[in-house]
């Protein structure tokens, strides 16, 4: 007697494979779609209280920097500098933070290295 194999053994084969090609393709196309809507976006920082502004856009580039004008004093170029740094670097941390933020809502929280 002939032992008879079901068609789907292996949980649907080429069937299955291809619904998975389909799901990652959706998946990509949406990581695409949020990475083009990041990269749009403003985000903005503040340092000083407020003393120094930057605002970047999602590929992390500088927009706009403003001053307040008491925060210019000749006599202090060092603390007027470390301001500025810490504004930039709160800002790119706010758009790597949302990127990170947003993905994980696509990849389920799957770490996928190389997308952002």
């Amino acid at each position: 007697m002939k032992a008879r194999i079901p068609k789907n053994v292996n949980g649907g084969g080429a069937q299955n494979m291809n619904q998975m090609i389909k799901q990652a393709q959706k998946m990509q196309d949406q990581i695409t779609e949020l990475q083009e809507d990041i990269e749009a976006r403003e985000f903005s920082a503040t340092a000083g209280g407020g003393a120094v502004e930057v605002t970047i856009t999602g590929k992390k580039t500088i927009k706009a920097l403003t001053l307040k004008p008491e925060v210019v004093d000749p006599e202090d170029i060092d603390m007027l500098q470390d301001l500025i740094i810490s504004a930039v670097n709160e800002a790119i941390s706010n758009v790597e933070n949302t990127t990170e933020s947003e993905m994980s809502k696509i990849t389920g929280g799957v770490s996928l290295p190389g997308l952002f």
